[in-house]
């Protein structure tokens, strides 16, 4: 009855931490680069559960003690400790009744890469990745890497993200747009190469983007705030990014990939389940209390 008891209540919390993630989905459904998040829980390991009662063949098992057994047969000469009084504990030669599941839990927090729909802008420095990919910013904690391509220009000509982040070039540096440059003539190629054409009509090469991707997906992680962080192995190695298999689309934004209907079709599933863990757990409190207080009652 105890372990009926905590394992709805695992059911309770696991359904508990898959709707915060949910929520955190639907908040960030209008959020551009966003890569929605899927809980995946797993199974404890299930418990063998055998009668104790009786043999394989139901046959009664007595207490061997003295050299006989219950049945009068000669026995050993030793107590046999799993048998007593017709009771029998011996998980080995006891039936099995079946497994017994004893709830689950949150195995990890997995991201979802699909591609999202994209949303023509038409402003310069909004860049879109249609494939795999990530643009690489410097935070105060070091570089991090967002799917986000909402860039400006500040004041000191300095590209940056909405979070006032300086967008990395190629070999780590800042990427500065002369300010003489009409963004008209600003030119993104698919490689994040950024040029402009001068007054004699020839490209002139401002920089280029760094834009990388991971070989494995495992090798970066989501800190929040729409950033990703390369993750360091067991060695303390942290994963280093290679150039991007993507293209990058000028004038264009990537929208989220959450999709609001089946987050809500979620939110309510796991809603229902929640409420089938809570009133086992009601039920079993129940059974518990009518245990300790009438069928363990002493008539006097």
């Amino acid at each position: 009855m105890w372990r009926g008891l905590y394992t709805a209540a695992t059911g309770m919390i696991t359904e508990q931490q898959r709707t915060d993630v949910i929520s955190n989905n639907l908040a960030n459904a209008a959020t551009t680069g966003y890569k929605h998040d899927k809980a995946i829980h797993r199974e404890f390991e299930n418990m063998l559960i055998r009668r104790v009662y009786d043999h394989e063949d139901g046959g009664t098992v007595g207490m061997v003690a003295d050299g006989f057994n219950s049945l009068g047969n000669l026995g050993t000469s030793s107590v046999d400790v799993t048998q007593f009084k017709g009771f029998n504990a011996d998980p080995f030669n006891s039936p099995a009744i079946g497994r017994l599941g004893l709830g689950d839990y949150i195995d990890e927090i997995a991201v979802d890469y699909s591609q999202g729909a994209f949303e023509t802008t038409g402003n310069t420095f909004d860049l879109a990745i249609a494939g795999q990919g990530f643009f690489a910013v410097q935070t105060p904690n070091g570089v991090r890497y967002t799917r986000n391509g909402a860039f400006f220009v500040n004041q000191n000509g300095v590209l940056q993200d909405i979070r006032g982040y300086n967008v990395l070039g190629r070999n780590g540096n800042n990427i500065t747009i002369p300010r003489n440059v009409s963004r008209e003539k600003i030119v993104v190629t698919s490689d994040g190469s950024i040029s402009y054409t001068n007054n004699n009509g020839q490209q002139q090469q401002i920089g280029q983007l760094q834009f990388v991707q991971f070989a494995n997906r495992l090798q970066i992680q989501k800190q929040g705030d729409n950033l990703f962080y390369a993750v360091a192995d067991n060695n303390g190695n942290v994963a280093q990014p290679q150039q991007a298999t993507g293209e990058i689309l000028q004038g264009m934004l990537e929208k989220s990939n959450v999709e609001i209907v089946r987050e809500m079709v979620e939110l309510i599933h796991n809603h229902r389940v929640y409420e089938a863990n809570a009133k086992a757990v009601t039920t079993q409190d129940t059974m518990l209390d009518a245990s300790v207080n009438q069928v363990g009652r002493i008539g006097g």
